[in-house]
């Protein structure tokens, strides 16, 4: 019984060292088709199981002056990866997982010469849910290319299209 203890716990150890040497964190550049704007991110890959990865993330969308109002918008992704093709040159795989989405906007109002008058500010956050697929592309180094094609499942929707490049530490 306490000889299987010890197995377990080096099986779990040899594991979780093998799981750390694929561990991937990387930035990105995001557009967002409700915002209609750049952004840019970061994200991570933590391997759970073979096929399988979790895959946090946080985009910032840039500023957005609009008639006068101005918008700032950020996203936090909680992702899971399943690479379903594993090649010498691109793995791809499905996403699915929760999104929160984060809307600032503001108005100073107008100055008539008397004052602002009519301005306001507001801000609403949006729990939903992401689907789409990816891809990281092998270049021979620590280095990783990637693209990924989301949709958030939201009040209104949007479409994220996203590249960048990760490390493979």
């Amino acid at each position: 019984m306490k000889n299987s203890i010890y197995l377990i716990l080096l099986t779990f150890a040899f594991q979780f060292t093998n799981a750390q040497s694929e561990f991937k964190i990387g930035g990105m550049l995001a557009y967002g088709t409700e915002i209609e704007n750049l952004g840019f991110g970061v994200n991570a890959e933590i391997p759970v199981m073979e096929k399988l990865t979790i895959s946090p993330s946080l985009i910032f969308y840039f500023p957005k002056d609009q008639y006068g109002v101005k918008i700032n918008w950020f996203e936090f992704n909680a992702n899971a990866n399943y690479y379903f093709l594993d090649t010498d040159n691109i793995d791809l795989y499905g996403l699915a997982g929760i999104n929160y989405s984060s809307v600032k906007v503001k108005y100073d109002g107008i100055d008539y010469g008397y004052g602002v008058l009519g301005g306001y500010s507001g801000s609403d956050g949006r729990i939903g849910a992401n689907i789409g697929a990816g891809a990281n592309f092998s270049i021979g180094s620590t280095i990783i290319p990637f693209a990924e094609l989301k949709y958030v499942i939201i009040d209104g929707g949007q479409l994220v299209v996203a590249a960048g490049i990760k490390f493979s530490l």
